[in-house]
């Protein structure tokens, strides 16, 4: 797993339920318009936002609708049981990879009490093959997990815990990671890293508008040891002009527009319709 990863968002009826061919629609347009791989699933994907049974529906069309070797799926909850479950069907499903959120609500954690909930996913799910990368987005989840206790973990259990998707922005910390562990799978969440890539030995993003920007990011990505500067500072431009507004209504915005499809302007509460003045600027993209 490495290069343009798309956190794809999920289409819903006016009930809130998931919708499999617009899913499905866009998922194959990201992975034939420059995404090397899909998170499904992740915070872009609102997967926090739905029940269990839809979670499941959402993954099962994933994993039968499109290569499964190129997708990576979100089953981070702050429930062990439930997250081993999910991480269970995932691997059931074929899923090489799976995100998992550190445990978000008991604060504060010890490094000793993540630690202990990681190391209880793995041995919970036994001799199943399925990796998971850790999901450091402390923005959200109000914790950072500790570089050392991600060492911990990939020294104790090397054939499980291989990656990370970074959602802090710190870069520094990224490459403390890199620097730490040879060959741990590193993602920033932004594209705007790409133009370090090479350099600090990132395996490549994983961000929420390269669903607008797939095709000019794989560009970059391609060309990482020689980085374009000019397509590396527009796609920079977008993720700005995308972000100025509420993130996951204005990405699903996007796809709207690419699609014509207006059940994509949905999301789920606590988000907000978009207003007029949000959309009118999104438009100039």
């Amino acid at each position: 797993m490495q290069g343009i990863i798309a956190a794809v968002p999920t289409p819903v009826d006016a009930a809130g339920a998931p919708l499999r061919p617009q899913f499905l629609e866009h998922c194959r347009w990201a992975l034939a318009n420059g995404c090397d791989g899909l998170n499904v699933l992740g915070s872009t994907g609102e997967a926090n936002s739905f029940a269990g049974p839809a979670r499941r529906a959402v993954m099962a069309w994933a994993a039968t609708g499109l290569d499964v070797a190129r997708l990576m799926v979100g089953t981070g909850t702050p429930s062990l049981a439930e997250t081993v479950d999910l991480t269970a069907t995932a691997d059931d499903l074929g899923y090489a990879v799976t995100l998992v959120l550190p445990p978000y609500y008991y604060k504060p954690v010890s490094e000793d009490g993540l630690y202990g909930y990681y190391r209880a996913l793995h041995e919970a799910l036994g001799a199943r093959p399925v990796q998971v990368y850790f999901y450091n987005y402390p923005q959200l989840t109000g914790l950072v997990i500790p570089v050392p206790v991600i060492a911990r973990l990939a020294a104790d259990f090397p054939e499980r815990f291989r990656g990370i998707k970074d959602s802090s922005g710190d870069l520094d910390y990224c490459r403390e990671i890199v620097a730490a562990l040879p060959g741990f799978r590193v993602f920033p969440s932004s594209e705007t890293s790409l133009g370090a890539a090479a350099a600090s030995g990132f395996a490549g993003c994983i961000s929420a508008t390269v669903n607008a920007s797939a095709p000019l990011c794989g560009e970059i990505w391609r060309a990482r040891e020689a980085v374009p500067q000019d397509k590396l500072a527009q796609a920079g431009a977008i993720r700005a002009a995308i972000a100025a507004h509420p993130l996951i209504p204005a990405v699903k915005h996007m796809v709207a527009r690419r699609t014509g499809d207006a059940s994509w302007a949905r999301a789920l509460p606590p988000f907000a319709p978009l207003s007029e003045a949000s959309k009118a600027a999104l438009d100039t993209i």
